[in-house]
């Protein structure tokens, strides 16, 4: 599989046509744009390297599977633009990226993030509030990054779209001679024939990534 990425300047909030396209169309696009977090202590940036595409009604893997229309999965069937976030194992945030039409529920599960800087790094690690020696510590995983940017289901809901508010989503760098892998998802053993969908996608040896899974394939070279 093969897609065509669109170029978009750097820095400019990405538009709501980027998210109307299904979760699996969406989650390799996502890879090398940047996230950015607003907090009291100035803004965090940080550059999108892991992805997993939860799309669809027929997905097993997906919250929203059959058509579950719940509370917490009421945010999957509006338009894309918006996150997603829900707390797993009763301490862990995961951030997602709902894309997709109204009625259709498609989201991107966040995974790793890289910070641009090295002072996007230092508040990172301050929230973080633990000892992170190597980076796929600090942000490699859905909890891990939520916690260095300080993410929770108070911003669940929140647009995507609008440069300066909480959160947001902006066009990174062009990707220079880089490899976006793709593998089956991680720790989804309950999607039955859906968990072994090679629907995760990331950077191929980016130091955030965790490589958890062997049965990797090459996605697109740049």
């Amino acid at each position: 599989m093969s897609l065509p990425f669109t170029p978009y300047p750097e820095g400019m909030t990405l538009p709501p046509e980027f998210y109307d396209t299904t979760a699996l169309e969406a989650a390799p696009r996502l890879i090398g744009h940047t996230l950015v977090r607003r907090t009291e202590d100035g803004d965090i940036r940080s550059r999108i390297v892991e992805t997993e595409s939860y799309g669809g009604i027929e997905d097993k893997g997906s919250h929203a599977h059959g058509g579950r229309r719940t509370a917490r999965t009421q945010i999957m069937f509006g338009r894309g633009g918006t996150a997603y976030i829900y707390l797993i194992y009763g301490m862990y945030h995961c951030l997602n990226v709902v894309t997709g039409a109204v009625d259709d529920p498609q989201a991107v599960l966040i995974r790793a993030v890289e910070p641009l800087t090295a002072e996007d790094e230092a508040l990172m690690r301050k929230y973080r509030g633990a000892a992170a020696r190597k980076p796929v510590v600090l942000s490699g995983g859905p909890g891990k990054l939520c916690r260095g940017l300080r993410i929770d289901k108070s911003l669940n809901g929140q647009s995507l779209l609008e440069q300066g508010g909480p959160l947001w989503i902006e066009a990174g760098r062009p990707l220079r001679k880089e490899t976006i892998m793709q593998s089956p998802r991680i720790n989804i053993a309950y999607a039955q024939e859906y968990a072994a969908k090679p629907w995760r996608f990331f950077l191929r040896d980016n130091p955030y990534v965790p490589l958890l899974d062997k049965n990797m394939n090459v996605f697109q070279e740049f």
